[in-house]
Formats: C-alpha cells, structure tokens, sequence
C-alpha cells in the first residue's frame, strides 16, 4: 500500500528552521531519506518551494479567482511529502515519527494513497488512465 506523509508547519516551525545550519538539515534529512531507500519504502519525497511563490485558484466564483501566495487564512502549510510503499498505515506511521523535520510547529499528516484498482473497471476513463498508465511503466 502506498501513503503519502504531508510535511505541515506552521510559520514558527519554519522560522525555527532559519536558526538551522542548512548543510546540516541537508544531511540529517538526507540520513532519513537513505534509511527509507535501504528499507526499500521511498517511492518518491520532494519539498515545495516558498508559499509566496505560490497561487490560489479559488473555485467559489465564476470565473475562478487567482489570488498570489502566501495563502492569507492558513495556520499551517504544506511544505513537502514523502510517498512510502509499505505493508500497513501503521508502518506508514512509524517511518513519519522517525522524521527529523519534528518539534513545536511541526506536523505529518498521512493519507492512503488509493490505487486505479480501486475504481470502476469497466469505465471508459479508467481504461484510458489505465492504459496510459501501462504504456508508462507505472502498472
């Protein structure tokens, strides 16, 4: 099963993170991404740039409004992931308590990432998705 651990943090976790020596958080991550590559659960992880660099499409109105990052209301934001291929939700849970992004202002929230399996097969769009997902190794 695959799981996708969501790096949260709140604007005082990532101010924290501003008193860090960045070659060491590289490496201390790094060490935590290797041990997810020899266990042989890390299927892909990549961090997100600044909120301020982002958008917001808002689907309230018609047409759609955009409004530039950061994104106003928000306590916490999403600031990277990690999708694991593990055995169980539990397992899913452990490898997140391991994570060296941890302390006040920091949270993993982790989702079930569903599979194409898991849809009608007799549909015309999965049997698209389905073969295009054949046809690029992912199935």
């Amino acid at each position: 099963m695959k799981y996708m651990l969501i790096m949260r943090a709140t604007d005082e976790g990532f101010a924290q993170m501003g008193d860090v020596d960045f070659t060491e958080m590289i490496a201390t991550v790094g060490r935590y991404n290797q041990e997810m590559i020899e266990a042989g659960v890390l299927v892909a992880a990549e961090g997100l740039d600044d909120a301020a660099e982002g958008v917001v499409v808002d689907y309230s109105a018609e047409p759609p409004v955009v409004t530039d990052g950061p994104y106003g209301e928000t306590k916490e934001l999403f600031g990277g992931f990690y999708i694991l291929n593990v055995a169980s939700k539990e397992e899913a849970v452990e490898w997140a308590k391991r994570s060296p992004l941890a302390g006040p202002g920091f949270k993993t929230e982790i989702r079930r990432v569903t599979t194409i399996d898991e849809f009608p097969q007799d549909n015309e769009w999965i049997k698209k998705e389905r073969a295009w997902r054949e046809s690029t190794g992912q199935l």
